[in-house]
């Protein structure tokens, strides 16, 4: 079992960075991003200080029996996040995806809207414009993407995308599971 990874999602999943996870736990930002790569282990009373943070109970968390048997998932099955500050929407398109090697989410970027910087990583990156248009900024390079066309790197750089459409764009993201 990826504990790291799991805590990761479950933090993505209700939008905390590491510091603001941290702060609620009295962790340090450190402490959260070295868990999260499985470079330590948190001890009984931190895991469950951090499972109850995130909103899911120790049963929830290692109960496996569910997640190895679904193969098709349906929108009930999806949770959707909205972030109206950086005007996006991000579905979670397979629950516990953390725990696979690839992360699918659908994300539909508002007009004028952006999604977070990514940090650079280990991960490959598939995106497929389904609507609108997108930049894609890596490094200090800018890749313009549109309906029907597919942008695919590794995320050794800082990355971030935001909309270049006069409407709504959205696409699908699918990130490999990255172990830094």
């Amino acid at each position: 079992m990826n504990i790291g990874a799991k805590i990761k999602t479950l933090r993505l999943m209700k939008n905390l960075t590491q510091e603001e996870l941290g702060e609620r736990t009295d962790l340090s930002k450190g402490f959260i991003s070295q868990l999260e790569r499985n470079m330590n282990s948190p001890s009984i009373d931190t895991l469950f200080n951090l499972l109850e943070v995130l909103g899911t109970t120790p049963k929830e968390f290692f109960d496996e029996s569910k997640r190895e048997k679904q193969i098709v998932f349906t929108s009930s099955d999806q949770t959707t996040f909205t972030n109206e500050s950086l005007k996006y929407d991000i579905e979670w398109l397979v629950p516990r995806s953390n725990e696979y090697e690839m992360d699918p989410v659908r994300i539909t970027l508002k007009k004028n809207g952006q999604f977070k910087t990514f940090e650079p990583s280990e991960a490959e990156t598939f995106i497929y414009i389904i609507e609108g248009a997108i930049r894609l900024t890596i490094g200090e390079q800018t890749f313009d993407v549109h309906a029907g066309e597919v942008a695919y790197f590794h995320a050794t750089d800082h990355h971030y995308i935001e909309n270049i459409a006069k409407k709504k764009s959205t696409f699908l993201l699918v990130a490999t599971q990255s172990y830094l």
